[in-house]
């Protein structure tokens, strides 16, 4: 892969995890229900907010396992069992957001619907987010196997050269 491409990507993921970032920061102030709230009530009032926010810490583990999986690209290190963990990790990170969002959706099902809300959305944001990081988790395990069998492939010939 062209040193371009890698730098191109890292780029990419950089971005998107400051939007990621500036997004938990902005969305709660503009939320309908906060907005005559003060910053104390928005932030340390609202248990789902915090749980969003420790939700996102598998998240930016990703993006940063990511870079770091680019940079092993960008070395001709790829074939390496650290490209590997770092693969492996990008598949429990995604699986843990699963496991967040399962939990979300469970909450705005029980609580929120006897608030009468309208949920609709909420819901369907979740379980797009959840096919989102299904999808993420089964292409780092399939690559996660594929990369692994390489490693042993490559380590085996080593030894016999």
């Amino acid at each position: 892969m062209k040193r371009s491409s890698t730098i191109f990507l890292q780029i990419v993921l950089v971005l998107i995890g400051i939007g990621a970032l500036a997004l938990l920061l902005w969305e709660p102030q503009i939320e309908g229900r906060n907005a005559h709230a003060t910053q104390f009530e928005i932030y340390f009032k609202d248990p789902f907010l915090a749980y969003v926010y420790i939700a996102s810490i598998p998240f930016f583990v990703a993006i940063y396992q990511a870079l770091k999986l680019l940079q092993y690209v960008g070395q001709n290190a790829v074939f390496s069992p650290a490209a590997v963990k770092t693969l492996r990790t990008i598949k429990y990170c995604a699986l843990i957001i699963i496991a967040f969002l399962v939990g979300a959706e469970g909450y705005i099902n029980v609580v929120q619907r006897s608030v009468e809300d309208d949920i609709a959305g909420g819901v369907m944001i979740g379980l797009v987010m959840i096919f989102i990081s299904a999808v993420v988790a089964t292409a780092a395990a399939v690559f996660e196997r594929t990369l692994q069998s390489a490693v042993d492939l490559k380590s085996e010939n080593d030894l016999t050269v």
